[in-house]
């Protein structure tokens, strides 16, 4: 009979990555970059893991939702969905901004990001959960709360270069520019509650929308754990 495995995809950045996780803990990582082709980059490495030592059988899939680069996020979360239904198993998505370094032990953080036209958004998260969903506020108010963060003490972290926010030289020096990977989003979901994991297990895979969706979000239930 084959071996438990779980497979963890996280593609929200161009710096992506592919990992599998032994039934013992012990994890093989795949990275690649890809800046707008995350779609011709992951299935090399996710087919290589998938296939290494013989066929394994996956009884869990993870994959990062975002917030983040909208296209990766939905190429990982498509190739998750797949993986998950060949092999009859849940596919769950975990926000990628919890598997930053900074967040590494539950560490309290405020992500920022660019929005776009003149919008950015923050979220602070805090014991390897949201404390809230992300919100959008306009330049001033992103200034203000990156100075109310620094001033808490609260590690302040973008997935983007610090070139994109308006904010002042002395600030930017606070912003810590982090990418989230595989390993961390597995590291994650090991340390998070259980009532946050019975959330994330609960709800169809999706990118992490900063605002209301232009789609119907699926329904299809076969996606969710029994």
């Amino acid at each position: 009979m084959p071996s438990a495995f779980s497979l963890v995809l996280e593609t929200s950045t161009p710096h992506a990555s592919v990992a599998r996780v032994a039934p013992d803990g012990g994890i093989e990582v795949r990275g690649f970059w890809s800046d707008r082709s995350h779609n011709a980059m992951l299935f090399e490495p996710l087919s290589e893991l998938l296939q290494v030592g013989g066929r394994k059988e996956i009884t869990l899939v993870l994959v990062g939702s975002g917030p983040g680069s909208y296209s990766g996020t939905r190429v990982g979360i498509a190739a998750a969905q797949g993986v998950a239904l060949a092999n009859g198993c849940p596919a769950v998505a975990v926000p990628s901004i919890l598997a930053v370094p900074s967040a590494d032990g539950g560490a309290r953080c405020m992500a920022i990001g660019d929005a776009r036209r003149g919008t950015y958004w923050t979220a602070l998260m805090e014991n390897h959960h949201l404390t809230g969903e992300p919100a959008l506020c306009d330049a001033e108010e992103l200034a203000s709360l990156v100075t109310g963060a620094v001033s808490s003490g609260i590690y302040v972290v973008s997935l983007e270069e610090t070139g994109r926010f308006p904010l002042s030289a002395e600030l930017v020096k606070n912003v810590r520019v982090e990418t989230p990977d595989a390993a961390r989003l597995w590291r994650v979901w090991l340390e998070t509650g259980e009532e946050t994991r019975r959330q994330w297990t609960s709800s169809i895979p999706q990118p992490f929308y900063l605002k209301p969706p232009h789609i119907t979000p699926g329904k299809r239930a076969s996606l969710l754990r029994p």
